[in-house]
């Protein structure tokens, strides 16, 4: 026993541990010894529920292959840990052997030893989750690299890893905010360039010039033009500025997201070079990189349809091109929003001629998936609609007006693949089209009220985010709900209980999936609905708890780690299981799209690689330790009236 305490006393992490500990976990733990070329275990076998520490000698770690070949992939010197991965993700077999490469002495902790320990003292489940982590993260990125690009992007593989300094113009054609716009237009033709940007007297850029700017003034005269024009009065001063060491997906995120042709590319303050339309196309020959200027130029129905498509396509470029899942959905979310927000100034247009200006102001928010900012392939609408709160006397007649409105914006997001939620939250339906007063009331209602619809509701809603119009009303919901969270704590408690009575991790207690039994989706496994949306859930409930506005889940945990919520490790745990699940849905969404079936969030775990299925395993297993931090946060509801287990009678 001394000798065991000794052993643990020089490891990390038990040498954390106080004296007590170690002397209640010493007598359930042992040393076992192997003889050279001896295995501990094989590949494939039953898990032998045991972590194994080195304490003298040399382990070697093979994995056999489809072919019978066997590989050393590694090697355990002293104080090294093998076994792991298995008792950490509940695996039933062995994903690689084990042997004594010399005469070897181990340290035997069974799993239920291991498990108590790591629920009661934080330091050693901080360690071993970094462990899983790096196990995780390095199987994602074997994942990824072994997919085999569709041969129509293979010559662009390496695209998003180009940085803004590779594709700049550079150095900067400048000219002073005093220049007359005569010279600043014989500097464009001089040099061959689109825009010239506007410096102060230190070099620091106070706006930028274009060509479209110049063509807007000639095309209305004015008697001071271009004698009296300063570059100042012509210059646009929302200049958009990034990092010389920005990723291609970075500046592209920018223009769409700002509407912006040029980018001022900035190095230690000063601006070092500028990054047009015309350098992103030349920096891609097919010139997807374009699709977001093109969507503003959009006036027809067979437009959209054909835009729509390409956005499609650059999706599978992406992917192919390896760009890291929080890459895509930022840049996807960008391109999907600029596809609604044309779609809707092409109705407004519509309805302006039928029948005149607007009633009101309005905001058109995303819910969902789109509203999270993680909707890749085109999936189910989830809008609504808040207008201002109409005089008296006219709000039925308002009211029709944006259904009408709303009908006709889904309608056409119908027609160019975007298909109408089955459940209705579409601003057609008057449930989801409501004044910023009637907003409130019903929000408030929601959240006070004890009803499982209610909560169904609830967890579409609270994702909101403003894609068009008036963005003010976006944050007045916003503050009504928080106020209405921190008065009743009860409604924080029922998202919980739902997301609670919900959770059902995929695993069994053995580490098998576990997929439907029967129907058309046999041996599969819904990744929504029995993964993602589980995360989604605890993570939402975390960020209202914290006043945060932000609705995308990898956001959310980000400043729930500068509010002090969660852990950085916590969140980088969840935010690798998280981006893994969505990796999945993505990949097999396109799949079934290249072969002309619908996308549905179904995944045959069968079909997988060895790896792929231990890094879903992986995944699948955050769930758990997300819904613990989750209920201890919320402990209360575990006692709450009316309910057992944390489920509502």
């Amino acid at each position: 026993m001394e000798d065991v305490i000794r052993i643990l006393q020089s490891i990390t992490p038990f040498s954390s541990l106080s004296d007590s500990v170690l002397r209640e976990v010493a007598p359930r733990v042992h040393l076992q010894e192997f003889p050279c070329e001896t295995y501990v275990f094989r590949q494939g076998t039953p898990s032998l529920q045991a972590l194994y520490i080195v304490v003298s000698g040399l382990a070697e770690v093979t994995v056999t292959n489809n072919r019978g070949h066997e590989n050393v992939v590694g090697y355990r010197h002293r104080h090294d840990f093998f076994g792991e991965t298995v008792v950490l993700t509940a695996d039933e077999e062995y994903p690689g052997a084990v042997r004594a490469k010399e005469d070897l002495t181990c340290l035997v902790i069974p799993r239920e030893v291991f498990e108590g320990l790591m629920y009661h003292h934080p330091e050693v489940a901080r360690f071993f989750s970094r462990v899983m982590l790096s196990r995780m993260r390095r199987l994602y990125q074997e994942m990824v690299a072994e997919q085999a690009p569709e041969t129509s992007v293979r010559a662009e593989a390496t695209l998003f890893r180009r940085r803004a300094a590779e594709i700049m113009s550079a150095p900067v054609i400048t000219c002073r905010a005093t220049e007359p716009i005569s010279n600043v237009a014989s500097l464009m033709v001089d040099r061959n360039i689109s825009a010239v940007a506007v410096v102060d007297d230190v070099g620091q850029p106070l706006g930028l010039v274009t060509e479209r700017d110049l063509v807007a003034q000639l095309t209305e005269p004015r008697r001071d033009w271009p004698a009296h024009l300063t570059a100042e009065k012509l210059m646009r001063n929302d200049l958009v500025r990034i990092p010389v060491t920005a990723y291609l997906h970075e500046v592209l995120v920018h223009m769409i997201k700002h509407g912006a042709k040029h980018l001022a590319v900035m190095e230690s303050g000063l601006l070092v070079g500028i990054i047009s339309v015309v350098d992103l196309a030349r920096a891609r020959s097919t010139g997807t990189l374009l699709v977001a200027h093109r969507i503003e130029t959009l006036q027809t129905l067979e437009e959209l349809h054909e835009t729509s498509r390409e956005i499609d396509n650059f999706l599978n470029a992406l992917v192919a091109e390896k760009t890291a899942m929080r890459d895509i959905l930022a840049i996807l979310s960008e391109l999907h929003d600029a596809f609604t927000r044309r779609v809707i100034q092409l109705c407004e247009a519509e309805f302006e001629n039928e029948l005149g200006p607007k009633p009101a102001e309005y905001c058109w928010l995303a819910l969902g998936s789109a509203g999270r900012r993680e909707q890749t392939i085109r999936t189910d609408q989830d809008n609504a609609i808040i207008y201002a709160d109409p005089e008296n006397g006219t709000g039925a007649d308002i009211a029709a007006y944006f259904q009408q409105f709303g009908a006709r914006v889904t309608g056409i997001l119908e027609e160019c693949g975007f298909r109408k939620c089955p459940f209705g939250v579409m601003p057609s339906n008057r449930e989801w089209c409501r004044s910023l007063g009637e907003w409130q009331e019903h929000l408030v209602r929601l959240i006070l009220r004890v009803n499982p619809e209610d909560i169904r509701i609830l967890t579409i809603l609270l994702d909101f985010r403003p894609v068009y119009g008036n963005f003010e009303m976006a944050r007045a919901l916003w503050d009504t709900a928080f106020k209405a969270f921190g008065k009743v704590s009860s409604g924080a408690l029922h998202l919980v209980a739902d997301s609670k009575a919900q959770m059902r991790v995929p695993l069994n207690l053995f580490g098998g999936f576990i997929t439907e039994k029967s129907g058309p989706h046999k041996h599969e496994i819904n990744l929504k609905t029995a993964a993602c949306v589980h995360i989604v859930n605890s993570v939402r409930i975390l960020a209202l708890q914290h006043r945060i506005t932000e609705t995308s889940t990898l956001g959310r945990l980000r400043l729930l780690v500068e509010a002090g919520a969660i852990t950085a490790d916590d969140a980088e745990f969840i935010e690798a299981a998280y981006e893994t699940l969505l990796m999945f849905r993505t990949r097999e969404g396109l799949r079934k799209l290249r072969q002309g079936a619908e996308p549905d969030n179904y995944l045959r775990p069968g079909a997988l690689s060895k790896r792929e299925q231990e890094i879903l395993k992986d995944a699948l297993s955050v769930i758990s330790r997300l819904q613990n931090i989750t209920s201890s946060r919320f402990g209360e509801l575990w006692n709450y009236p009316g309910f057992v287990d944390g489920v509502k009678l």
